[in-house]
């Protein structure tokens, strides 16, 4: 079950995933934390589900933060900052479990528990049109 936290900057976000991870089922396995806020919105999508060689100019075949994840959690920090599109491919791998890399059309398992994270009002943001409602109660099951 993906866990979405709220709350101002400072509030502790970061340290209640930790807390999540240290007693979780998947406990033994990899923890990656991903800044969203801190990437370019042109190199969210690679980062997230890693590249195969030659989908764009200098390409190089990489795994993506899913699957570095793979059996572990996966943190999300700033969500709110996720464009549509990567909105769009989180939802498709929070309902399916499955993603393909960039420039790949070989289907991938994502055996991670999300927990996301951000200080937005992301009831706002669904009501201007900059979040999208229905990855937000997919992520937001228990409140």
């Amino acid at each position: 079950m993906p866990v979405l936290i709220t709350g101002p900057n400072g509030a502790g976000k970061e340290v209640l995933a930790d807390i999540i991870q240290a007693n979780s089922s998947v406990r033994t396995g990899p923890y990656v934390k991903v800044n969203l806020g801190a990437l370019p919105h042109d190199l969210m999508e690679a980062e997230l589900f890693g590249t195969e060689a030659g989908a764009f100019t200098g390409a190089r075949a990489r795994i993506g933060r899913f699957e570095a994840a793979s059996g572990g959690t996966l943190f999300l920090d700033e969500l709110a900052t996720l464009e549509p599109l990567g909105q769009a491919k989180l939802l498709r791998v929070l309902q399916t479990g499955e993603f393909e890399r960039l420039g790949s059309s070989i289907t991938r398992r994502a055996p991670v528990r999300l927990v996301a994270a951000t200080n937005a009002d992301l009831r706002a943001a669904i009501r201007a049109g900059a979040f999208r409602e229905d990855l937000y109660y997919r992520l937001n099951v228990i409140e």
